[in-house]
């Protein structure tokens, strides 16, 4: 493991080995978003067929020029132009005669979506989207989540602060969790951990106390809760801010989902933090993937006695800055993207947060001012997101003067003369984009 000797954290993120550059090149894959509800539907279809992930879709997509093409090709123009063979063709084929030669039918591509629960769930062309994660050496497909959606935007430009460590932490450890978690909430950054026993728990705790939106990457589908115990304390994360996992529905609990989130935490984030952590643990590998990726890299100084700290103190000698204070950390960082900020919107229910800056457009979040190592150019076709912009003119205009100060679905559906689908559809756009927040009961307010 190299020196990283403690950094600025509010330095341009350096371009290290295997991973993408920050501007998508051409025929880079997957195309470039925002994608329509068609190229949602067949990358959700394809993702569904056993033995597919990125390589292969990649192949499929180069192959043929689009899923909705390869879906179309005969087996052995799969066999000839994607190689597929052997247990995968026939895998493939079984799949696709399932769903038939026309699985979009006569149907809005929108409302099938809809009828099978896509109301929660990201995909790598859709607007939020953290391009962060699509660098990765092993991307998610997707991403299933529930809670406060305007965290996306902050989240898209890793403008988040990730706190890990071990399960079994002693109480000192513990302490400095929770104080790390209600320092950062205080200062208005997102708080990322895993709702693991331990730290993950007492960091989510922390930010909660606060009133702060803290971030749960779960190595389990969002359905579960590992471990049993924390059922209030997931409750809670889900209220206050977001549960995050790339596990769909019905996904048994396996060791390895939860080794894999690690890279999904790290990528999320601006900064990462191991508070006590023992050697061979799930935190030394976020700590090595956050030092691969140029992040900076802070632990906590713990008993060199004790073996739950043996590999967060090994951090230090090896470079990682030492955090004694939590206050320490939040000075180097500054205000965080949810920090109160005059002429802001709120930010959520009971925060006392704010947002900044305009709303906004279709394809484009705006990172909140005060670039972190991550942030990122709006991508191509970005729109002008100022008041009175045509970004807002059209059904997004009439959406945000239906929901008005506040409104239930079945309000708005009134007001607009429309059916739930296509209004839930808009709304949740538009929760995406950080304009609308949903609350319980199917209410929704402006942020």
């Amino acid at each position: 493991m190299r020196s990283a000797p403690g950094a600025s954290l509010a330095g341009a993120r350096p371009q290290v080995p295997g991973i993408l550059p920050l501007v998508p090149s051409p025929g880079l894959f997957p195309p470039p978003g925002p994608w329509d509800q068609a190229q949602r539907f067949w990358w959700l279809l394809w993702i569904g067929c056993p033995g597919i992930g990125w390589q292969r879709l990649a192949r499929l997509q180069a192959a043929f020029g689009g899923l909705d093409l390869a879906w179309q090709a005969p087996d052995d123009a799969l066999a000839q132009e994607a190689g597929f063979r052997g247990r995968l063709l026939e895998q493939v084929g079984a799949y696709r005669q399932r769903w038939g030669a026309d699985p979009l039918g006569e149907g809005d591509p929108g409302e099938r979506l809809a009828v099978r629960g896509e109301h929660r769930r990201l995909l790598p062309g859709d607007p939020a989207w953290p391009g962060a994660l699509t660098r990765l050496a092993r991307p998610p497909l997707q991403l299933h989540w529930q809670g406060q959606g305007q965290l996306w935007a902050p989240l898209r430009q890793c403008r988040a602060i990730a706190v890990v460590g071990t399960r079994r932490p002693s109480r000192h450890g513990l302490a400095m969790a929770r104080a790390l978690g209600a320092a950062l909430a205080r200062a208005g950054w997102p708080v990322v951990s895993g709702l693991a026993e331990g730290i993950d728990g007492a960091v989510h705790q922390g930010c909660l106390a606060e009133g702060g939106a803290p971030v749960a990457v779960l190595g389990t589908s969002l359905e579960r809760v590992y471990p049993r115990h924390h059922h209030s304390l997931q409750a809670e994360v889900a209220a206050a801010g977001l549960l995050v996992t790339e596990q769909p529905p019905g996904t048994l609990v396996r060791p390895g989902h939860f080794a894999c989130r690690n890279r999904l935490q790290v990528a999320l984030a601006q900064a990462v933090v191991v508070v006590e952590c023992p050697e061979q643990s799930g935190a030394l590998h976020s700590a090595s993937l956050a030092w691969d990726q140029g992040l900076p890299l802070w632990a906590v100084p713990a008993d060199a006695g004790k073996l739950s700290a043996a590999g967060s103190n090994r951090l230090l000698a090896c470079g990682a800055s030492v955090l004694i204070d939590p206050g320490d950390l939040v000075r180097q960082l500054g205000p965080g993207p949810l920090a109160a900020r005059s002429g802001g919107a709120c930010f959520g229910p009971g925060t006392g947060h704010q947002r900044s800056g305009s709303a906004p457009g279709p394809g484009r979040l705006v990172a909140v001012p005060g670039p972190g190592p991550r942030a990122q150019a709006p991508g191509p076709g970005a729109a002008s997101s100022g008041p009175g912009s045509p970004a807002l003119a059209g059904a997004q205009g009439d959406l945000l003067a239906a929901v008005g100060a506040g409104a239930s679905l079945e309000q708005i559906c009134e007001r607009l003369e429309l059916g739930a689908a296509g209004v839930s559809r808009g709304l949740l756009e538009l929760e995406l984009l950080g304009r609308l927040r949903a609350e319980p009961g199917l209410w929704w307010r402006p942020c």
